[in-house]
């Protein structure tokens, strides 16, 4: 733990003394113990079947649990790598805060163990569906594909008590309720983006993220890798797009960017947490560092300074230029290449310095490129305002309050056949401030509270659309304001895992009243993973 959040949760502790234990705002958000004795008050010895977030879609309890002991083995379909894989994965979970040394052995050496079981006919489970059956003579993990066992390792893992999460031994006993759990998600798309244009995060930085995104079931990690402010990519025929365009960020930072490698180890290591990587290039708007790097991608030729504020919508790659279109062919080629997923978004909000005629036959160029390197389209919804292409998602950022006229211009597109992935900013946007007296944070879009970003349907959220037509929910985290890993965590926790719980759980499980409670069921669970997070004064956390 940083010196620097022990200070923060002693003032923090402080403070709660003084206001007689209610908590409330930033003061409180910061005051958890440092958690290095095994959470931050006691747990049941066996947590309730399905009190996990996001919570399971069926739920049946019985019998007595199932205990994780020394003898524990793990068991794998040997000749299956992706069933032996996760054996490790879970087994390299699981060691640390147990001291138990669970070997990873074929399935018929595993009796009385755990067992992790790939069944390609169970269709029912669908790709990322799992089963978990519990019991005192051994715990089944079975799916259909190996992304449905890496999810039901997260709700195995999210069964035994916090304390499980911690890096050095802890005292057991580590038990798993016993029964079975049948879960499949209710969209296929459920995202989280980080902005590393705004501010730079390493590569191992993201990789915390991605660790952070999987237990909640998280399964789409959108990057941010461009914008006014810096460039984060190599592109190796546009070189100075990096050097130049990457070496600042908002507030004159040293900024920085990855090389393909750097780019190519963050895909890998999302696709091993089975999280497809959707890389954003935002275009025409969002420019700045690019226009700054190359003078003939600016209309009059002239290469703007480089930015390090936050205001948006001044900035334009040059519309009727023929090497504007050189340009997005190269990037977009290159980018393709080192990304295996499916899609590739290319931005388009807030391009106010684009004409709408430029914007338009800009959007009918640019998207094919995207198709002639093997991708699909996501763009946010402003997209709407050309002619999406076939197969192309729109990803909705507005607010209740945004304009009805706006909204069915979106509508209109899901009922043409676009699919549309809801990130609403007064919901998701993870950077948006919980109150007034939120530290970090930005409030244009309104103060968005723990219940305010869980408390509303994706499928009835935009009039007009098909309910069909909703793939899935993102939750963007803008980092305007955000710098360390620790702001990260505070903006991020606890909103993230209401959303997630959205985008997996069905909708006859929604209720704001049993979330809070497994909610707050959490906070343990985030003190041993060193997460900070905010006590949001409508959660019943626990008592320190």
């Amino acid at each position: 733990m940083t010196q620097r959040r022990r200070i923060q949760r002693l003032i923090g502790s402080l403070l709660l003394v003084a206001a007689a234990g209610v908590g409330g705002g930033e003061a409180a958000a910061d005051s958890g113990t440092d958690g290095r004795n095994g959470g931050s008050a006691a747990e049941p010895e066996v947590r309730p079947l399905g009190h996990i977030v996001p919570v399971p879609a069926s739920v049946a309890p019985a019998g007595e649990p199932y205990s994780l002991t020394r003898h524990t083995r793990i068991g794998v379909d040997d000749a299956r790598p992706e069933t032996r894989e996760l054996g490790r994965y879970l087994a390299g979970l699981l060691r640390p805060a147990t001291g138990f040394p669970l070997p990873v052995v074929d399935d018929r050496a595993a009796r009385g163990g755990i067992r992790l079981r790939l069944s390609p006919g169970d269709t029912e489970l669908g790709d990322e569906g799992y089963r978990l059956r519990s019991a005192p003579d051994g715990l089944t993990l079975t799916a259909r594909a190996p992304a449905g066992l890496f999810r039901g390792v997260q709700t195995l893992r999210q069964q035994l008590p916090s304390a499980v999460e911690r890096r050095s031994v802890q005292n057991g006993p580590w038990k798993i309720a016993g029964g079975t759990i049948t879960d499949t998600p209710r969209y296929a798309y459920r995202g989280a983006m980080l902005d590393v244009s705004r501010h730079f995060f390493t590569v191992d930085e993201v990789k915390r993220y991605i660790d952070q995104l999987a237990l909640y079931k998280v399964n789409t990690l959108h990057l941010h890798l461009s914008d006014d402010q810096g460039w984060r990519i190599a592109v190796d025929s546009w070189p100075r797009l990096t050097t130049y365009g990457g070496s600042t960020e908002v507030g004159g930072g040293p900024g920085g960017f990855y090389t393909k490698a750097q780019y190519q180890e963050i895909v890998r290591y999302a696709a091993s947490r089975y999280q497809e990587v959707v890389p954003e290039i935002d275009m025409p708007g969002h420019t700045n560092a690019a226009l700054a790097s190359y003078p003939e991608l600016n209309c009059d030729g002239v290469a703007p300074p480089l930015y390090t504020g936050t205001k948006v919508g001044f900035s334009s790659l040059c519309a009727p230029k023929a090497v504007t279109y050189d340009f997005v062919d190269d990037v977009i080629r290159e980018l393709a290449a080192l990304t295996p997923g499916r899609y590739l978004h290319i931005g388009g909000d807030e391009a106010h310095s684009t004409s709408h005629a430029d914007y338009v036959a800009f959007m009918d160029k640019v998207q094919p490129v995207v198709a002639k390197y093997g991708k699909k389209v996501i763009g946010w919804h402003q997209l709407t305002g050309a002619t999406p292409a076939e197969g192309a998602l729109v990803q909705f950022w507005g607010l209740d309050r945004t304009p009805a006229e706006e909204k069915e211009r979106v509508a209109a597109a899901a009922r043409a056949g676009t699919g549309l992935i809801l990130s609403p900013a007064d919901r998701t946007y993870l950077d948006m401030k919980y109150t007034k007296d939120t530290r970090l944070g930005l409030a244009w879009a309104g103060y968005v509270e723990v219940r305010r970003s869980y408390d509303w349907n994706p499928a009835a959220y935009l009039p007009g659309a098909p309910a069909d037509a909703v793939r899935g929910v993102e939750a963007p985290l803008w980092t305007e304001t955000l710098a360390t890993t620790d702001d990260l965590d505070v903006m991020a926790f606890p909103r993230l895992p209401g959303i997630a719980e959205l985008g997996w759980s069905p909708a006859a499980t929604h209720d704001w009243d049993t979330y809070k409670l497994r909610l707050a069921d959490q906070a343990p669970r985030f003190d041993a993973l060193d997460i900070d997070y905010y006590r949001s004064p409508e959660v019943p956390w626990p008592a320190e």
